[in-house]
């Protein structure tokens, strides 16, 4: 909830690249990555997956046995196997052997493709082949399968192929899957190859670009041409909330045994970057909790990390039901004085370092020099993004950009007060005020592009010129529209924060309107880069390229004097055919009159086309001037794009406005709809006070049947600051607990709360322990996860946190169970001193409000009772039926009634009348021994 900013220098980035940190010098491999992924099967299967598994391990110590030593090496093991479930097979060919199937060498084009493989043997290749993209080898086996494609054998190799248009859908359904692509482009263009001294040899080719989960940026993964195209696309794999990359990094100190934990996360197609560094206990819950709100796709991993903690992030992509790619780093520990030039401790240093390096292997490294890191401190937990959370709740945002906004904002909940009441005071006034600016204003949110990951795009020079002029022409719109309604903001809005987000957009989105209007329209939209230009004086190298086309094509029109000469025709024209341009048409009965060395280039019956010496030679240069006009015209549109990047910053903080704007609105929507109040802030004063409070979640989901019932908080850190709630079972206790913890949430993070009056104080952290689950995969029982749970929370509360207890002490004996709920409670309330919500089915913790008078109170969930009717000594005992009424009063309820909801379980009905028998004679045998003691 504490966030601090600032920003990573160059310097210090390009010195971090080379940053190594503590580890095994002896250990060190190269960038090969051995994947290891097992098949579900029967036994058969199984065992044959083992052996290949066996032989992959062989390989990859002999791997490390074999390589020299080198500086940070990241990604050399991929733990995919628990998230992806395919069998990779090794190759053991090597280019310019025979195979020892087919005995025949290798073509010129699987050579290349083995080449580049050898350096990216962890990356699923695609390989720009004329008009379709191919997959060799194992590579093809993989695209057959993810892919639903064919695949056979060519030569020496399986093989598969894509059509190039479609290559943005399917590499984007690999990545989706977990595979790391590579995409290998064509380096060489036909005319200028056919000039050179290399024209029989094979097209070179390279490794264009790389894509994984968190680096999924670049046109040819986004080919955007009008807004709604990539939405609208039912095939394609669409870009997840939030693509995080996350390294984590521990160190644990054997004289305090203190576990201290470094983390950076990185989301590069929009430039967000985290940092944090804690400490954790043996149980990793500090760890576990961010991981699961941060939810990251790949995780960057230290080659000494410990067991405990490598278990506990496999376990976590499982619960995630994602694919989550963990690749290993080995370095050693040489920090210098890195940690002091960023300010930042050495944990975080040990990560920032790998992460440099692994996006430097995308190009998308750049991003860090623009991105500002958030450090934040016990966060509330609380986030989703799906039917049921407080998100879906709140989140009535336009925009992909203000919808990620939010999220932060729900999962990361304020401590200013100043802060807080700026946002209430721009909900309230959007609310009430009757100023056209504000529908206006929240007018051009609506169908806006995701502007935060295009200008990521163009950041990292891999937008389309469709997606520059979308994203250019859409900043300029805003900036124009917003310049327009200035004077009516200055006049008619109060909010401090509603004028300052907008009277500082227009001046910040004012520099996009001069990148537009060089641009031609038409050429942007169509992706010709040739045309792009409208004025080319700032383009020189273009403007003297077309020169030299015009030459040529004024040479070739000028020698139509000549051919017309010769033919006898004074009216003959150039012809173009099938794309074959300045044809000379013959008629066939003229045909002797045409000078031998003339070249036919093709005929019908009635006429034959000819190219003249001087046309064959002029246009193969003018072929070989427009491909490298080509050349030029994408060198250039990479320096305008470098000159755009420039601005990234400037553009990004009115981006960020807009999302600002947007969750506004999104937020009074939502007090408006369902009628919140807006609450009391309080800075000096630890107290919950909530009048008529009721859970948003369920009552969003009754809609508008208004049956939620209502009910009243009163906690006060100086006062009556325990609540201990008893009654019977599904009685609302649970609802009510969590009721609280929502609306504090939702008051620190400047929303209106479902309440009729609410007065929250600042509170550090919610901390929450609810439900029943064992952990058998770390080897914890339920009552022990309830209990490594209680202690963190008994570790890291303050008096100015909320601590919500469900039950605790219910996985044990009843005299144990009571004696740790007691004792856990009385510290909380005598030493902690926070203010607690403690639900129990235990009467003997009811005796604290004797025992603490002052700051303990006893309440119910309020019910009616329908005992039974008396039956003679020859009938079966029936169970008590219960109505719940929901309502919270003062007092504690003597029993819990749990055979009413094993009616409602449907128990058969002889069950619960043996049950209720055995109920009442366990009650009178215990109220006898008391009478007697």
């Amino acid at each position: 909830m504490v966030s601090s900013r600032a920003s990573v220098s160059h310097a210090t980035l390009s010195r971090l690249k080379d940053f190594s940190c503590p580890g095994s010098s002896e250990s060190r491999v190269s960038d090969q990555v051995i994947r290891m992924e097992v098949e579900p099967s029967d036994s058969a299967k199984a065992e044959s997956s083992a052996q290949q598994q066996h032989s992959v391990m062989n390989s990859y110590n002999e791997l490390v046995e074999e390589v020299k030593e080198e500086p940070i090496k990241i990604k050399q093991f991929s733990f995919s196997q628990f998230a992806k479930n395919t069998v990779i097979k090794k190759s053991s060919e090597e280019p310019g052997v025979p195979n020892r199937r087919t005995k025949t060498i290798y073509t010129p084009l699987e050579e290349q493709y083995m080449e580049i493989k050898k350096q990216h043997a962890d990356t699923v290749l695609c390989v720009e082949c004329g008009y379709k993209y191919r997959f060799f080898g194992e590579d093809a086996e993989i695209a057959a399968k993810e892919l639903n494609i064919t695949c056979h054998l060519d030569h020496n190799f399986m093989t598969a192929s894509i059509p190039t248009h479609r290559l943005f859908v399917h590499v984007r359904r690999l990545v989706s899957q977990g595979y790391k692509v590579g995409v290998v482009k064509q380096t060489e263009t036909t005319a200028i190859k056919a000039s050179g001294t290399n024209k029989s040899s094979l097209f070179t080719r390279q490794l264009h670009a790389l894509y994984t989960k968190s680096t999924l940026v670049g046109e040819d993964v986004n080919p955007l041409l009008k807004l709604g195209d990539l939405e609208q696309a039912e095939d394609v794999v669409q870009d997840s909330g939030n693509s995080y990359l996350m390294c984590v990094s521990e160190s644990f100190d054997k004289q305090s045994k203190e576990l201290t934990v470094g983390m950076v996360v990185v989301q590069p197609s929009i430039g967000d970057l985290m940092v944090d560094c804690f400490k954790d206990n043996v149980s990793h819950s500090e760890l576990e909790s961010k991981v699961l709100k941060i939810q990251p796709v790949e995780i960057l991993v230290p080659s000494d990390l410990s067991e405990a903690t490598e278990r506990l992030l496999r376990n976590i992509s499982v619960q995630l039901n994602n694919i989550v790619c963990f690749y290993t780093f080995f370095f050693s520990f040489e920090i210098g004085s890195y940690s002091l030039c960023m300010g930042l401790e050495s944990p975080i240093i040990c990560c920032l370092g790998p992460v440099i390096q692994y996006l430097t292997e995308f190009k998308l490294e750049k991003i860090l020099l623009c991105s500002r890191y958030s450090l934040a401190k016990n966060e509330n937990s609380t986030t989703g993004s799906v039917k049921g959370s407080l998100l879906w709740v709140l989140d009535h945002t336009q925009t992909p950009f203000g919808k990620r906004l939010l999220r932060k904002w729900v999962s990361q909940p304020l401590k200013s007060v100043i802060d807080i009441q700026a946002r209430q005071e721009a909900v309230a006034e959007i609310l009430c005020s009757e100023s056209s600016v504000l529908p206006s204003l929240q007018s051009l949110l609506t169908r806006l592009p995701d502007l935060e990951r295009g200008l990521g795009s163009i950041y990292h020079k891999k937008c389309s010129t469709q997606e520059f002029y979308l994203i250019t022409s859409t900043l300029s719109r805003l900036s124009a529209e917003l310049q327009a309604l200035m004077p009516a903001i200055q006049s008619q809005l109060s909010s401090a924060l509603l004028k300052n987000l907008l009277l500082d957009t227009p001046q910040l989105l004012n520099p996009a309107h001069n990148f537009l209007k060089v641009l031609d329209e038409k050429a942007a939209k169509t992706g010709n880069k040739t045309e792009m230009f409208v004025d080319l004086t700032d383009f020189p190298v273009i403007r003297n390229r077309k020169e030299e086309i015009q030459s040529v094509l004024s040479d070739i029109m000028e020698h139509r004097r000549e051919v017309r000469l010769v033919l006898k025709n004074p009216s003959l024209d150039y012809t173009t055919v099938s794309g074959q341009q300045f044809l000379i048409e013959v008629k066939n009965s003229m045909s002797s009159i045409v000078p031998a060395d003339w070249v036919k280039v093709n005929s019908t019956k009635v006429v034959g086309r000819y190219h003249t010496p001087f046309i064959v030679e002029e246009h193969r240069r003018l072929q070989q001037l427009r491909e490298q006009l080509v050349i030029d015209c994408n060198h250039e549109w990479i320096n305008f794009l470098q000159l755009f990047g420039d601005l990234y910053y400037i553009l990004k903080k009115a981006v960020c406005h807009l999302a600002t704007m947007d969750c506004l609105f999104s937020l009074a929507q939502v007090a408006k709809e369902n009628n919140y109040c807006r609450p009391e802030i309080l800075e000096d004063k630890s107290q919950i006070l909530i009048m008529a409070g009721k859970h948003p979640v369920i009552t969003s989901l009754m809609g508008d049947e208004d049956q939620y019932v209502p009910n009243d908080t009163h906690l006060q850190g100086d006062g009556k600051r325990a609540m201990i709630i008893t009654g019977p079972n599904m009685g609302g206790k649970s609802s009510y607990i969590r009721q609280v913890a929502l609306v504090t949430i939702m008051a620190q993070l400047g929303s209106f709360v479902p309440a009729r009056e609410a007065s929250v104080g600042i509170v550090d952290g919610i901390y929450v322990r609810m439900g029943a689950s064992d952990n058998i995969s770390r080897g914890r029982s339920t009552f022990m996860e309830e209990l490594v749970e209680a202690s963190d929370i008994l570790a890291r509360a303050t008096s100015r946190s909320l601590v919500i207890l469900d039950e605790l002490g219910r996985g044990t004996s009843t005299h144990d169970g009571i004696a740790i709920a007691y004792a856990a409670l009385e510290s909380f309330i005598r030493d902690v001193k926070c203010m607690t919500l403690f639900v129990t089915h235990y009467p003997p913790l009811c005796e604290l409000e004797h025992l603490y008078p002052q700051n303990v109170g006893n309440y119910h969930m309020a019910f009616l009772l329908n005992e039974p009717e008396s039956t003679s000594d020859g009938e079966e005992m029936q169970p008590e039926f219960i109505t719940f009424l929901y309502q919270l009063i003062e007092g504690a309820a003597a029993r819990s009634y749990g055979l009413n909801v094993a009616r409602l379980a449907e128990i058969p009905e002889s069950i619960l009348r043996t049950a209720a028998f055995k109920s009442k004679e366990l009650e009178a045998l215990v109220n006898s021994r008391r009478y007697v003691g």
